[in-house]
């Protein structure tokens, strides 16, 4: 789809399905931040421009998790020049999750945009996005297809992801890791993110329903910083695909789950029990058993984390309990303030 370069086209695409009538925010963009001192005004100013020349009241929130450089003080300094800019300060690093979600929490617009502070995502491309959206996607998600990234460090394991992750929830992607996603509000409104989920806010999204639809976008090769991603975190994608596959298709019937599971090692023990009762009947030495007791005890354990996850899922389902602590919320209205549940002696501390 091309990007409208005109007011009258960018008003088109972003006027609301069915020309519906627009609230006093209809677009949010968030941008989880850490440790990109060295990449935030640009990026700051490369969103605010795109704004600016989009037809529609508008917000920045920049997510500073918990930065140890001057991320937070940039970001702060933002908020003087712009009205349009919000900023959210964790009192830790609490992770992306945790940043899309306050972003999320925070976000005033009808519609959301997600987006890195690393400058590798064009902001030129939200446009795009939201075109999707008002076509009736409630999902616009990113697709790098000519990522700027190293070969065996980031793009040979994300490719092995995304087939992954496409094969066991059956939301085929090319992408699931590019930050740069549009959302309808109403449908993140009904999400509760934790751990690393992010990643697969489109699959958990479908689950209510939602339309989703990838979008080619722009991808441009590091300048500043560092990354922070890398190969190292294949085991925790893996595990939070076995969470996620537990929800999409066991969520409202995990006794489905469990009782295959008990099943399985039911029968293990009862092989393992007849194999013993042979040789014994052959007056054959039995061996030891240690491979049926890893077996048995790996479905225990994957048992118990999944069962972790549904009470993980309960915690933070509540209003009060956020996967994030928030030190100091600006330009937001009071009552999202109450919506975090500071540390023990804390406070948190509205500007």
């Amino acid at each position: 789809m091309a990007l409208a370069t005109s007011d009258t086209e960018l008003t088109n695409l972003t006027a609301g399905p069915a020309g519906r009538a627009l609230g006093s925010v209809d677009l949010s963009v968030v941008i989880p931040l850490y440790n990109e001192e060295e990449s935030i005004d640009s990026a700051v100013d490369e969103v605010l421009d795109v704004l600016t020349r989009i037809p529609l009241n508008s917000e920045l929130i920049l997510v500073n998790d918990g930065s140890s450089d001057g991320t937070g003080a940039k970001a702060l300094a933002w908020h003087q020049i712009d009205p349009r800019v919000k900023v959210i300060e964790f009192r830790r690093n609490f992770g992306q999750t945790a940043g899309i979600s306050a972003g999320f929490d925070y976000a005033s617009g009808r519609v959301v945009v997600v987006m890195d502070g690393d400058q590798q995502n064009d902001p030129a491309d939200i446009p795009t996005l939201l075109a999707a959206l008002d076509d009736g996607y409630d999902v616009a998600s990113g697709w790098r297809a000519d990522r700027k990234d190293k070969f065996l460090s980031r793009r040979l394991p994300s490719l092995v992801a995304n087939l992954l992750i496409s094969r066991v929830t059956g939301v085929k992607l090319h992408d699931y890791g590019c930050s740069l996603k549009a959302y309808d509000k109403e449908v993140i409104e009904h999400l509760e993110l934790f751990g690393e989920l992010h990643r697969f806010i489109p699959a958990l999204a479908v689950i209510s329903g939602a339309k989703v639809i990838e979008i080619p976008v722009n991808h441009r090769a590091r300048e500043r910083g560092a990354s922070k991603y890398g190969i190292s975190r294949m085991p925790r994608v893996i595990l939070d695909l076995l969470t996620v596959k537990f929800l999409i298709g066991y969520r409202q019937k995990p006794m489905q789950f469990f009782g295959r599971l008990a099943l399985v090692c039911v029968g293990a023990a009862g092989l393992s029990a007849l194999w013993s009762g042979s040789r014994l009947l052959r007056k054959i030495p039995l061996r030891s058993g240690v491979s049926t007791i890893f077996a048995v005890a790996s479905l225990q354990f994957a048992s118990f984390g999944l069962i972790g996850e549904l009470l993980t899922r309960v915690y933070f389902k509540d209003s009060a309990h956020r996967p994030y602590v928030v030190r100091k919320a600006t330009g937001n209205d009071a009552h999202v303030l109450t919506m975090t549940r500071p540390a023990a002696g804390e406070a948190e501390e509205p500007a």
